[in-house]
């Protein structure tokens, strides 16, 4: 079938934390709400189908993950990265940052150190604080208007952690974001490879998020972490989910994949008595992989027109502002240092004068001061419409 996403879909009054949150999160009701990452597009047709259909049976008690269930997710990622997983590789979670806590709960120790390459996703820094775990950063780098790992960086924080006698706490893990969220990067498979080779070089547990591994644009091909070598998929812990790829993460259904039994073990030991998703999760997740290609493939034609509308917009209408071109995600990484306003006139412009609601840029930590992360999974009418707004709000400067 044919998806019309150029629909608006009315989402006030849903409970939904995009659209009626905006009075108490932006301090007031009008802005355009363009910030948490779930999109204003309708979910897959099969996927509604299924989910009415699991519906109509009068009974919603405990559930379990199916052997189909199971096998549409092994045939997705055969299919479309030539990622062969086994099935008991495989653990479900209540979502990515859920799987995320658990892991560093299985791996490391209050007072550990963690790795991050912000301005990077800010749960990552949150799970690390909030389990008792040190926050490292090895800050990208952003030249030409491309950002880079800084694998000169990595290394030295692993050398100062491994001085005689060795210092305590020492990094236990890094957690990268691939593609990568805020900035947009889908990294190379020697990107990657460099990268985990570090990692294992130094004892450390490379976990990777893999969540928005589908939305690809402009040609950028997605390699997933563990391919790259038995080595590196020994050391490899993959979170992933349908929630961005298929505008689901109201279901709270995801999953890991780690395909060392030994760290399996200790992964699964920990998650033990966890709530590990839900019924409608997974019909959801068989649904949308069983019969999701078409949609994905209009989809990301869809994201790439309105990526393309808005960087062209911000180029020839917005002076003092840059758009970092990304290679996957539906994000926009929007820098507005060139405007010479602090923190807090960068927001009283955004929010009071464009009437917008983005994410700041240094709530994704050192990096990200200067930006906004604008979500353009929308109709492309929003996308126009925030554009309009930011044109009227710096003219007024």
């Amino acid at each position: 079938m044919r998806y019309d996403f150029d629909r608006i879909i009315d989402r006030c009054d849903t409970n939904s934390s995009k659209w009626d949150n905006c009075g108490t999160l932006f301090g007031r009701d009008d802005v355009l709400p363009m910030w948490v990452a779930d999109m204003d597009l309708p979910c897959p047709e099969p996927v509604v189908r299924a989910i009415k259909e699991r519906a109509a049976h009068p009974i919603y008690g405990y559930t379990f993950p199916s052997a189909e269930l199971y096998q549409a997710i092994v045939d997705w990622n055969q299919r479309h990265y030539g990622w062969a997983i086994k099935r008991e590789w495989i653990v479900f979670t209540a979502g990515v940052v859920n799987g995320l806590y658990s892991a560093i709960k299985a791996f490391t120790h209050p007072g550990d150190e963690i790795v991050v390459q912000p301005p990077v996703y800010y749960p990552f820094s949150a799970a690390i604080k909030n389990t008792g775990c040190q926050v490292l950063h090895n800050q990208l780098r952003l030249s030409g208007g491309r950002y880079e790992m800084d694998f000169d960086g990595l290394r030295a924080l692993f050398r100062g952690r491994t001085s005689f006698p060795p210092r305590s706490p020492k990094i236990k893990m890094l957690i990268l974001c691939s593609p990568h969220n805020p900035v947009g990067r889908v990294w190379t498979a020697d990107e990657l490879r460099t990268l985990a080779s570090i990692c294992r070089e130094n004892g450390v547990i490379l976990v990777s998020d893999e969540i928005h591994c589908d939305l690809l644009l402009y040609g950028s091909k997605h390699t997933n972490t563990s391919t790259l070598s038995p080595e590196i998929e020994s050391n490899t812990i993959t979170l992933n989910s349908v929630s961005k790829t298929f505008n689901l993460a109201g279901m709270h259904t995801s999953y890991v994949v780690i395909p060392n039994p030994v760290l399996r073990r200790k992964y699964v030991e920990q998650r033990a008595g966890n709530c590990a998703g839900n019924l409608f999760g997974y019909t959801a997740i068989e649904a949308a992989y069983r019969e999701g290609d078409d949609y994905l493939a209009q989809l990301n034609t869809y994201l790439q027109g309105n990526m393309d509308m808005f960087i062209d917009g911000v180029r020839t209408r917005l002076p003092g502002v840059e758009a970092i071109e990304p290679e996957g995600t539906y994000l926009a990484w929007l820098d507005m240092r060139g405007l010479g306003l602090n923190a807090q006139e960068l927001e009283h412009l955004i929010r009071q004068k464009a009437r917008l609601a983005f994410d700041d840029g240094w709530a994704f930590g050192p990096g990200g001061e200067g930006f906004q992360r604008v979500n353009l999974a929308c109709p492309r009418s929003y996308v126009a419409e925030a554009l309009d707004r930011l044109e009227g709000a710096l003219k007024g400067l």
